[in-house]
């Protein structure tokens, strides 16, 4: 059975220096380790004018298909410290909605917040309401490292599974002692390509790895492997 290389978030239930932070004003298509909507994406983030501005688009799928943006959707950065919306532009706030006119028709817009702390180099983006809120964890704000994802991700499509583990485990390497928010996406990576090559061992090495690896939302991919009856 062929394994899929999870490119960005697993939908679960359905490093930069300061200077070189300060000067990037846009991330485009920023990788992320998990999301909760299929056809929720963030097509870039914005520093500029003492705001962060995250632009995102979704795709209607469904007839009669609306969608709003709850007062209370926040970033955390990985200290913990969290900042609130502060302006949704092109998208109305609960309990208003935006009624989809047609299947496959897509709605852009931004949220606005504060400036992030200097050296930020993760986020997650979460909506805290009573009923389909989304979240997007992990969210990667170094270019160079998202760069080298897309590389990876594109490299890992056309690749041998063998190939995939020395390709992901060597940017895991460089990146561990970060805790970076997409450490633990890396490691679902290197479990699939030794599930598909059909290795035991390595599976059981890297998935005991991953327990004790102290990864951001490290639950949330122990239980996706469980799922998928890989446990060791």
């Amino acid at each position: 059975m062929r394994i899929t290389i999870l490119r960005t978030a697993l939908i679960i239930f359905l490093s930069v220096s300061i200077s070189g932070w300060i000067k990037c004003q846009e991330i485009a298509r920023p990788n992320l380790a998990m999301k909760s909507h299929e056809t929720l994406e963030i097509s870039s983030i914005e520093f500029r004018g003492g705001k962060t501005i995250v632009n995102m688009v979704i795709e209607n799928r469904i007839t009669g298909g609306s969608f709003c943006a709850d007062r209370k959707i926040s970033i955390t950065e990985p200290s913990g410290r969290k900042i609130s919306l502060i302006k949704a532009v092109n998208i109305p706030v609960c309990p208003a909605t935006y009624n989809f006119k047609t299947i496959g028709e897509k709605l852009m817009f931004s949220l606005e917040f504060p400036p992030l702390n200097p050296g930020t180099d993760w986020i997650d983006i979460v909506e805290e309401c009573s009923d389909n809120c989304f979240w997007f964890y992990g969210v990667t704000l170094d270019n160079q490292l998202n760069k080298r994802l897309n590389d990876a991700f594109a490299a890992a499509s056309a690749g041998k599974p063998e190939d995939n583990i020395v390709l992901f485990r060597k940017i895991l390497e460089d990146v561990d002692s970060k805790n970076l928010g997409i450490e633990g996406l890396l490691y679902i990576n290197i479990i699939n390509a030794a599930v598909e090559a059909g290795d035991n061992v390595e599976t059981a090495v890297w998935y005991k790895r991953l327990l004790t690896s102290g990864a951001p939302r490290l639950n949330f991919y122990v239980k996706y492997l469980n799922d998928r009856g890989i446990k060791y």
